[in-house]
């Protein structure tokens, strides 16, 4: 019987995706929905719960409108959102929750107030998160369009959710909230958050007696910011475009010398594919030799599914799922690589290991474009380039774009001899042409056959190998005689004509290779090479380096570093202008709200305080810091700037209400350390599904140890620094 195995089915694993991507969005909506129960009652868990729900059917509903689908993407923008969507509606239902503890008052008398009190910083923060977020979704190049569902989607869930936080969330506590609360249980909570910063805070204060603690605070938190930076210089945190993802899959890409045959190509992936069978984690493979395999993602992004010729090939190798497996593809990939290189090697080939997602879509991690006056001597410098590859600590899969030198017979027609027997040339053309390559002579058509067969003429393979079989052949004269064509032709050697690639219309030599080891980022290797061609370890040449632009002068040696170096650059690039884009609307708003050019700088401070978790949570967990951390970073300068919004607003409405400034410094931390905390944890919540997940790892770890960190700094730096900057003002306005 017939047998079959389906060995690729992308609609399946998109489907399984999905799905645990909407379980997953289910328990974080369902994790803050607890968190308030813990925290605040189960009362103004529903509230906060209807909230949520309603927020993410609007959201839904905006994403389709806008033109996105259900996708990895878009699911893990709903995830990341989810705990910045609740924030609004948490900081209105705790300010209501205190007002209520706070009096004799009911509870329609008291939503008002409570609602009005924190709805103009609420307002702000929304607006600050949107403008953090948003730039981004203007980003162009690769990270543009594929994360431009993160912040069109968080941004359009940040103004349904305030809308939502200003009016369901109201209406929904004055229908469910309890007339009555446990009043000596708030009482409990707020004394000892109430000591707990006076404690803390306290000491830091207390005018200039304070200044010296103050200078000490603010030079701590310096010196663990420049530490934390020290993490990247010190390779602790390690840069890198993307991670490697966790598939089911990885794809071997054999390229033989030039002139292989296609057979002697098949008996090299043959061997490779024996090899690569004995791995206990592949369940099947298939070998193509002479074409590339069927497109898949690593065909579209490098262009694979476009290689073709007998001295090419490629193995697709199969993995048992994610589950049944203690190994990730990545190390699996790593561990088969060095057995295969000396299979390829053996034999003269060049081998290349390419997971899936391959990365970038670059031709290859590192690749090295040499420019000059003429092509032999930039194959030249590309030799020598390629042995810099080879000796240079973790790159592997090292080859290049200069063709092996191949022979070729050339058959010269005496045209004199042949005219003299009847012979034309195109006679010999085609004797030739048949004989190599065949020719359909007839047709036979059989009765029961719907096609008609055809008789091919053509030499046998091993006949075709030998220049002698060939030269015995006969053609046909004028006369009807028969000649062979050892007495008309002549044959000498030669060499087939090596292909020159342009680029931008200027000749160049490609040196491509990738990166292994501990670092797995191409990028070190690179910095590495730089450093010894700067050095004149380059036969002692002196070659110009461009990182950016091809060279200014085609007339003298040069190299440009391409590939994943090319696209992180500019991707780093555009999302530090879309960084600074938010962080100068930001500085708008909060100029426009409070207006003054000093307090907002007070409130963006945090945003450096960031970095303090940020970096070491990268080293803890030993990840990578990638362009989704890049958008963590971007997404944290909005949210622990909403947390200072809060702090700063409160104090001022307790100054003006007559309260001493530096008593409103510290209540404004006991008060509003509650709905701060809340917020955060919700948001590190949301972060919390996806750190599971290769790609976005970078995204979770950034938000969870960077909400985490900065929010702590937050509620001790932000009271203080606002101490420092205002209080003798408040001093020469009150005489003391």
């Amino acid at each position: 019987g017939v047998r079959f195995t389906v060995t690729r089915d992308y609609g399946k694993t998109a489907d399984d995706k999905a799905k645990k991507l909407i379980q997953k969005l289910t328990f974080a909506t369902i994790s803050v929905i607890l968190l308030i129960v813990i925290s605040l009652g189960w009362r103004e868990a529903i509230v906060v719960g209807s909230a949520v729900v309603i927020t993410l059917m609007l959201t839904l509903f905006a994403s389709w409108a806008w033109g996105f689908t259900i996708n990895r993407v878009s699911l893990f923008a709903l995830i990341f959102s989810i705990g910045i969507l609740v924030d609004d509606a948490i900081v209105v239902l705790e300010n209501i929750h205190r007002h209520m503890a706070m009096g004799k008052k009911s509870l329609a008398e008291v939503i008002p107030p409570a609602v009005d009190e924190v709805g103009g910083p609420t307002i702000l923060a929304t607006f600050t998160v949107i403008a953090a977020l948003l730039p981004m979704a203007f980003v162009t190049g690769l990270m543009g369009p594929y994360m431009s569902p993160i912040p069109i989607n968080a941004s359009i869930g940040m103004m349904l959710s305030l809308a939502v936080a200003l009016i369901i969330t109201p209406w929904a506590s004055q229908k469910l909230l309890a007339k009555t609360h446990n009043v000596e249980k708030e009482d409990k909570s707020a004394a000892w958050l109430d000591r707990l910063f006076r404690r803390v805070v306290g000491p830091f204060l207390r005018g200039d007696a304070g200044k010296r603690s103050r200078r000490l605070l603010l030079g701590s938190v310096m010196i663990a910011i420049m530490l934390a930076i020290s993490l990247v210089g010190l390779q602790f945190v390690v840069l890198k475009m993307l991670p490697f993802d966790n598939k089911s899959e990885f794809q071997v890409v054999l390229d033989m010398p030039e002139g292989t045959t296609v057979e002697q190509t098949g008996r090299v992936l043959d061997d490779m594919a024996r090899y690569l069978g004995e791995l206990p984690e592949v369940t099947d493979y298939q070998v193509y030799a002479g074409i590339a395999a069927p497109i898949n993602f690593n065909g579209l992004v490098r262009q694979y599914y476009l290689r073709e010729g007998a001295n090419v090939g490629d193995i697709q190798v199969n993995l048992v799922g994610k589950s049944q497996r203690d190994r990730k593809s990545h190390e699996i990939a790593r561990a088969a690589r060095a057995g295969l290189d000396e299979i390829a090697s053996r034999f003269g080939g060049s081998v290349k290991v390419v997971e899936v997602p391959p990365g970038p879509p670059v031709q290859s991690p590192l690749v090295a474009e040499i420019y000059g006056p003429n092509y032999a001597g930039q194959q030249k410098v590309a030799g020598e380039i390629r042995k810099l590859f080879a000796r240079t600590e973790d790159i592997v899969d090292i080859d290049d774009s200069v063709e092996v030198s191949a022979p070729r017979a050339v058959v010269n027609v005496d045209r004199h001899k042949a005219a003299l027997l009847g012979v034309s040339q195109d006679s010999v053309t085609r004797a030739l042409q048949t004989a190599l390559s065949g020719e359909d002579v007839a047709y036979v058509r059989d009765g029961y056959q719907k096609y008609p067969v055809p008789v091919r003429l053509e030499l046998s393979v091993a006949d075709k190998s030998e220049l002698d079989s060939l030269l015995m052949l006969r053609v046909a004269g004028l006369n009807g005689n028969l000649v062979p064509l050892t007495e008309i032709v002549t044959v000498h050697d030669a060499q087939w004509e090596q292909t020159i690639y342009h680029k931008d219309l200027l000749p160049v030599v490609f040196v491509t290779g990738d990166m292994t080891g501990r670092f797995d980022s191409p990028l070190y290797g690179m910095f590495d090479m730089v450093t010894d061609i700067a050095d004149g370890e380059l036969n002692g040449e002196e070659i110009e380096q461009r990182f950016i632009s091809q060279p200014d002068n085609p007339y003298n040696y040069s190299v440009k570093w391409d590939g994943e170096w090319q696209i992180t650059y500019e991707t780093f690039r555009d999302m530090g202008i879309a960084y600074s884009v938010g962080l100068i609307l930001i500085y708008l708003l909060v100029v426009g709200q409070f207006r003054s050019y000093s307090i907002p700088l007070i409130i963006m401070a945090p945003i450096p305080l960031t970095i303090i978790g940020v970096l070491p949570g990268h080293a803890l967990f030993g990840a990578q810091f990638t362009a989704t951390s890049m958008i963590g970073m971007i997404a944290l300068a909005g949210i622990i700037v909403r947390n200072s919004i809060l702090l700063v607003d409160f104090i001022q409405q307790e100054v003006a209400a007559g309260i001493d400034f530096q008593e409103a410094v510290i209540r404004a931390g006991a008060v509003r350390a509650k709905p701060i905390v809340l917020t955060a944890l919700a948001a590190m919540l949301g972060a919390f599904f996806i750190l599971d997940d290769p790609i976005f790892n970078g995204l979770a770890v950034t938000l969870i140890f960077g909400i985490l960190v900065s929010t702590l700094l937050t509620l001790i730096v932000i009271p203080v620094l606002f101490y420092a900057f205002a209080y003798k003002s408040h001093q020469s306005h009150t005489g003391v």
